[in-house]
């Protein structure tokens, strides 16, 4: 029964915070820096309140075990960086960048001069706040208490869904349920890499190259490099 008690408060949380941010994304329409403040007390603060209620194990999701896996997983990073960009590439007459960079400004005053800070923020900071919310406490935590294939697949669709209100109108509806699709995708490879060593540095370091990979596409779209 206590069990049954700390996955419901999981998934409420997980679907709570996710809610919120799509209501923040959607109709509050704030500043990024604004935006990341909401993400940060959602994402971060409400699992720290479980985690000190619940007396589950905070310390191991950050406890790393292995040099080894994490030198493969910065090596795995590097080939997802590559082959991310090379998709953009294949697809770029199927994205308007002009149309992202027209959002991006109008929803989050993101533009030329603010994109490099806010660039180094989705890659280092944003990038571990996800790591930690949808597979630290999604996943790692979650499966404590269910199974692990349930926790793996409750942790894909929300890190999937959660998404849905930031891509909506970036792309045309086929690009993007392809993209949902695969964001599910990776959310169950992220939790895999993850699942042997119960520390969230593999899918982080991976998340973080894959950050890069957008990001250099936002230095083309803004003009910053050519």
């Amino acid at each position: 029964m206590k069990k049954n008690r700390h996955a419901i408060g999981i998934i409420l949380i997980l679907i709570i915070a996710c809610a919120l941010m799509y209501l923040v994304e959607v109709y509050f329409l704030p500043t990024y820096f604004i935006k990341s403040i909401f993400k940060l007390v959602l994402f971060g603060g409400l699992p720290l309140i479980y985690y000190k209620i619940s007396k589950d194990k905070l310390k191991k999701l950050f406890t790393m075990v292995s040099k080894k896996s994490i030198l493969i997983h910065l090596l795995l990073g590097v080939l997802v960086y590559a082959a991310l960009l090379a998709g953009y590439f294949i697809l770029k007459n199927f994205i308007d960048l002009d149309n992202v960079k027209s959002q991006l400004g109008e929803s989050l005053k993101i533009n030329k001069d603010n994109f490099i800070f806010i660039a180094l923020y989705i890659s280092f900071i944003n990038s571990l706040l996800e790591e930690f919310f949808f597979r630290g406490f999604g996943y790692l935590t979650l499966k404590k208490h269910i199974s692990e294939g349930s926790a793996s697949i409750i942790s894909a669709i929300m890190f999937s869904v959660y998404h849905v209100a930031i891509l909506n109108s970036w792309f045309s509806p086929w690009l993007f349920l392809l993209i949902i699709g695969g964001l599910f995708v990776v959310g169950l490879f992220f939790n895999w890499v993850n699942r042997k060593n119960e520390n969230i540095y593999n899918s982080w370091f991976i998340h973080m190259f894959a950050n890069f990979a957008t990001n250099t596409i936002g230095l083309v779209m803004f003009g910053i490099v050519v």
